[in-house]
C-alpha cells in the first residue's frame, strides 16, 4: 500500500514499524459543540483507514483523543452557566451519536485530555530539564522553538519568515514571539490542576504529544488529522516529542482535505455551517458517507445540493441491482449455456482495481467507480434474459453480493440489506420533499379507477399531477408501482 507522507511530500510504500501491527494516532474534536461536515470527513477518512488496513491482515490500535480542556470550552462553559466539565461531556456524547449513526467505529482508545495531565507535567518537566523549555513567573510553561533545529519541517515554514509575522501580546511572558505555551497558569474561574509551577491547565498542544506517546509506541506508524493541524498543532507535536524524547516522533503524516459549502469556506457569519445534525435531517447517514468517499481524501470537497443528491442517486442504483441480485438467486431454472467469457473477467478486473485504488493512497473516489462498473455489469446480466438464465449467472451475482459484503466493511458502504436500505431511502426522501405517501397511494388508486373506466384524460392528468409532484407512475406486469423522481 502506498500512503502519502505529508512530511515527504510523496506517496511512500506503507510499512509498519512492527511486521503486521500498526499503531494511528488521530487527533479528535475540541468537546464544545455539535460536529460538522469538516469533522465527519476526517472521522470517515481515518475509519476507512484503519478498516482497510485491517482488512489487509493487519493488527491496528487506532488512538483517538478528546480535548476536553479548551479555552473555546471555557467560554462556551461561562455563556451557558456551566462547568467545563458538563460542556465537554455533553458534546463527547454528541460526538458518538453522531458518528455511530454515520458507521464511524470507535477508535481502540478514546483518552480525554483532563484524564492524562500528569503525563504533560511530566514531558513538560523533562522538556525544561533540557532547556527546551521554560516557567515564568505567572506560572505559564512556553516551548523554547529555535532550540528545535528542525522546526518547520512538517510544514515547510521558514523560521525567520514566521518571525516576521510573530507578536507578544500583552501579559505574555515569552522570550521569543515563536514560543509556544505549553501549560498555562490558572486564571479565576478556569479549571485547574496541581503542577510545579503553581495552579494551571495544558496547553493545546502538549496533550497530544503526551497521550500518543502513552498510548503507543513511538515513533507512530501514522499520524492524521485534518489539513488545518499540519500548522501549528503538529508541528508543535513533533517539537515537542522529538525534542524530549531524541526519537522521530510519526513514520507517516496522513492528512485529509478542507470541506468547502457551495464553493465557500464554512463560516456561522456566512450562514453555511452544516453541522452533522443538519444534514442527517434530509439524507441517510450513508449517503453522507458516500458524499465524503467520492473524493480522495487529499482533495478539498465542496458539499453542495447537487453533490450530495448524486451521492444518493447511485446509492439507489447499487441497492436496486442488489435487491434484483437477491431475487435472481432465488430462482432456480437455468439453461445449459455459459456467460460469455469476457464479462467474468471484466468483473474480476474490476475486483482486482478496487483494491489497487484502495492502495494506491486510499483512493475511495475511483474505488467507488470500480463498484458502480460491477454495478453496471450485474445489471446487464439481470436485464439480459439470456445472460440472466445462464447456467453460472448464479456465480457471478453470488460474487457481486460478496463483494456488496466487502464495501460494507471496509468502506461502510452499500452492505445493509437493499429492501431496508431502499425503504429507509423512500421515506427520507418523502420527508425532504414534504410529501405524503398515504396521499400518493390515494392518487394512484384514483389514476387506476380512471384508466379502468376509461376515462384517459383524468387518468393523464393524475399522472401528471403526481410527476409535477415528483412521483414516477411504471405500469408492470405484477401491477402499478411508484417511485419517487
Amino acid at each position: 500500500m502506498q500512503l502519502y507522507n505529508t512530511a515527504d511530500r510523496r506517496k511512500k510504500e506503507f510499512i509498519p514499524a512492527t511486521p503486521g501491527k500498526v499503531g494511528m494516532y488521530v487527533c479528535g474534536i475540541t468537546a464544545y459543540d455539535y460536529c460538522h461536515i469538516g469533522h465527519a470527513r476526517s472521522a470517515v477518512v481515518f475509519d476507512v483507514l484503519a478498516r482497510y488496513l485491517r482488512h489487509t491482515g493487519l493488527d491496528v490500535t487506532f488512538v483517538r483523543n478528546f480535548t476536553d480542556v479548551d479555552d473555546k470550552i471555557i467560554n462556551r462553559a461561562n455563556q451557558e452557566g456551566l462547568s467545563s466539565r458538563e460542556i465537554s461531556e455533553k458534546y463527547i456524547a454528541a460526538f458518538h451519536e453522531d458518528m455511530g449513526r454515520l458507521g464511524i467505529e470507535q477508535a481502540t482508545v478514546e483518552p480525554k485530555a483532563t484524564e492524562n495531565i500528569p503525563e504533560m507535567i511530566a514531558l513538560c518537566e523533562t522538556l525544561i530539564a533540557k532547556d527546551m523549555a521554560y516557567a515564568t513567573p505567572s506560572g505559564d510553561v512556553y516551548y523554547r522553538v529555535r532550540s528545535f533545529k528542525d522546526y518547520g519541517k512538517l510544514s515547510g515554514r521558514d523560521l525567520d519568515e514566521m518571525q516576521a509575522g510573530a507578536r507578544i501580546a500583552p501579559g505574555e511572558e515569552k522570550q521569543d514571539p515563536l514560543d509556544f505555551a505549553l501549560w498555562k497558569g490558572a486564571k479565576p474561574g478556569e479549571p485547574a490542576w496541581d503542577s510545579p509551577w503553581g495552579q494551571g491547565r495544558p496547553g493545546w498542544h502538549i496533550e497530544c504529544s503526551a497521550m500518543s506517546e502513552k498510548y503507543l509506541t513511538l515513533p507512530l506508524d501514522i499520524h492524521g488529522g485534518g489539513q488545518d493541524l499540519i500548522f501549528p498543532h503538529h508541528e508543535n507535536e513533533i517539537a515537542q516529542t522529538e525534542g524530549a524524547c531524541n526519537k522521530e516522533f510519526a513514520r507517516y503524516w496522513v492528512h485529509n482535505g478542507f470541506v468547502q459549502v457551495d464553493s465557500e469556506k464554512m463560516s456561522k457569519s456566512l450562514g453555511n455551517f452544516k453541522t452533522i445534525r443538519d444534514i442527517l435531517e434530509s439524507y441517510l447517514p450513508e449517503t453522507l458517507r458516500w458524499f465524503l468517499l467520492a473524493r480522495q481524501y487529499r482533495s478539498p470537497i465542496d458539499f453542495t445540493g447537487e453533490a450530495i443528491n448524486d451521492a444518493e442517486k447511485n446509492q439507489k442504483r447499487i441497492y436496486e441491482t442488489a435487491l434484483a441480485v437477491q431475487a435472481e438467486l432465488a430462482q432456480t431454472k437455468r439453461s445449459g449455456n455459459k456467460l460469455p467469457e469476457d464479462i467474468r473477467k471484466e468483473f474480476d478486473s474490476l475486483v482486482t482495481a478496487w483494491s489497487t485504488a484502495m492502495d494506491d493512497d486510499l483512493n475511495t473516489a475511483a474505488a467507488l467507480g470500480h463498484i458502480f462498473s460491477m454495478t453496471r455489469l450485474a445489471s446487464r446480466v439481470l436485464e439480459d434474459k439470456t445472460l440472466r438464465k445462464s447456467a453460472d449467472a448464479p456465480e457471478l451475482l453470488q460474487a457481486f453480493d460478496l463483494q456488496r459484503k466487502v464495501w460494507g466493511k471496509v468502506l461502510g458502504l452499500c452492505g445493509q440489506d437493499p429492501a431496508g436500505f431502499l425503504n429507509d431511502l423512500k421515506n427520507m426522501r418523502l420527508k425532504r420533499g414534504n410529501l405524503n405517501s398515504a396521499e400518493i397511494d390515494r392518487l394512484v388508486a384514483e389514476r387506476q379507477e380512471a384508466r379502468a373506466a376509461k376515462d384517459f384524460a383524468k387518468s393523464d392528468a393524475l399522472r401528471d399531477e403526481l410527476h409535477n409532484m415528483g412521483v414516477e407512475i411504471r405500469d408492470t406486469p405484477q401491477g402499478v408501482v411508484w417511485d419517487l423522481l
